[in-house]
């Protein structure tokens, strides 16, 4: 499936569908490229760039940067906001394709085709209403993602503050004393065994003289 092209039936000259940008002859099969196509189309350019990012495919690398240079189009040339565009539509066509020859028994040759691709992003501007709900949600993300770390640098600023403040206050003094304790207690523990060992060796020889 290439997905809609935007530049079919409803087509009119000279009228903007959106902001595109596009890589010709990537050295990819459309099949292939479609298959990651699929899992933005539609989405907002944030979590679609997420989606790029942990997708395992080597034409996830080649699609990131193409919508990396779309939303650059719109906020350069078009002077519109990175946060308010979606991935209007997204498709491969299949490009020339390079055909080579690998050597075969008895003379034989088999013919490897190597396939190319167009890949073509056009990006749109989200609606206003479904803009806030779009933004509700990324606020939701990060505030969890805060939640799940232990909060953000304000919050890890203020621990390592109160941190310091405790130390400054006497936490130094009270694991100096606790180490002290614990020292006196095993040097106490070794002396006494030493004892209990002693008078034992000198009891040893008064039972062998008496018997």
């Amino acid at each position: 499936m290439t997905g809609p092209k935007l530049n079919e039936r409803s087509f009119v000259a000279g009228e903007r569908t959106g902001t595109k940008a596009s890589v010709r002859g990537s050295r990819m099969s459309a099949s292939k490229a479609r298959v990651v196509l699929n899992l933005i189309r539609g989405r907002d350019v944030v979590m679609a760039d997420q989606v790029l990012q942990f997708t395992e495919r080597e034409a996830a690398r080649v699609i990131r940067k193409v919508l990396a240079s779309a939303v650059a189009n719109a906020v350069n040339n078009d002077g519109l906001e990175a946060e308010t565009l979606y991935v209007k539509a997204c498709y491969a066509d299949e490009g020339p394709t390079l055909r080579r020859f690998k050597p075969r028994a008895k003379g034989r040759a088999t013919r490897i085709n190597k396939r190319t691709c167009h890949i073509t992003i056009v990006l749109g501007v989200i609606d206003a209403e479904l803009l806030t709900v779009v933004q509700a949600r990324r606020e939701r993300a990060v505030s969890g993602r805060r939640a799940t770390r232990g909060g953000g640098v304000a919050d890890r600023r203020a621990r390592v503050q109160a941190s310091r403040t405790k130390r400054t206050d006497g936490g130094d003094d009270a694991v100096e004393s606790v180490t002290v304790e614990e020292v006196t207690l095993e040097d106490t523990t070794i002396e006494a065994t030493a004892v209990e060992t002693t008078s034992v060796e000198n009891t040893a020889p008064e039972a062998e003289e008496t018997n």
